[in-house]
């Protein structure tokens, strides 16, 4: 409502994520932010825009019953659908000693995003099919699933230090990460240096104490 023109590409209203099904509390693929996080994203696009490319979001508020959801996943440790394509060199038995799971998130609190660019006029998107072979998530663009985002050098959600603020990312996956971060700070947002996609408004309105550990419970 507040930006229309924004892409939503909601991956936890579908089964294309590193659980492998929909997921609890996700109603409707719709995001969902607070007032001041939204008009902060209307800013992003209009200078996104201008440039020849459009935010799309991957995901925003996120139910404390979708967070519930990623800890029995992740303490299924024979629940492996997903590993080739999200997780692939990471042992499911260290998702939350190594911080990429915990009990709480960010998102909960409204104010936090997982977004990406898109090139104008955005490329035809194909759905994802269930049980279509996987392709590791840091793979070359042309082989990994094919996302209609610019290159970020890796898929979203990717279990990987490439994901991270990695001096390995070069080239246009650098360029395109450069842009992102850049032009949300410019609007009030910081980055998660572990996650390109990740971002959080500066001052958010439902601040509550967290752990500040890296994760996907925590701050993804």
């Amino acid at each position: 409502d507040v930006a229309p023109s924004i892409l939503q590409d909601i991956r936890y209203d579908t089964p294309h994520n590193f659980v492998g099904q929909r997921i609890d509390g996700y109603r409707r693929p719709m995001c969902i932010l607070t007032r001041q996080a939204a008009e902060g994203l209307r800013k992003v696009q209009a200078q996104v825009v201008r440039q020849g490319y459009t935010l799309k979001v991957y995901d925003c508020y996120r139910p404390q019953r979708a967070v519930d959801h990623f800890v029995r996943w992740a303490k299924d440790l024979a629940d492996e659908k997903m590993k080739a394509e999200f997780y692939p060199n990471v042992a499911k038995d260290r998702l939350f000693a190594d911080g990429y799971i915990a009990e709480k998130s960010g998102h909960s609190r409204g104010s936090t995003m997982d977004l990406t660019l898109v090139r104008i006029p955005p490329p035809v998107q194909r759905p994802y099919r269930p049980g279509e072979p996987l392709v590791p998530c840091f793979a070359p663009r042309d082989q990994r699933f094919p996302d209609n985002t610019v290159d970020m050098g890796t898929g979203y959600d990717c279990f990987d230090p490439l994901a991270t603020d990695n001096p390995a990312i070069s080239g246009a996956a650098r360029q395109h990460r450069d842009l992102l971060r850049s032009t949300m700070a410019a609007a009030g947002f910081r980055n998660l240096p572990e996650e390109w996609w990740h971002f959080t408004l500066n001052g958010e309105p439902f601040r509550t104490p967290t752990s500040t550990s890296r994760s996907r419970g925590s701050l993804h």
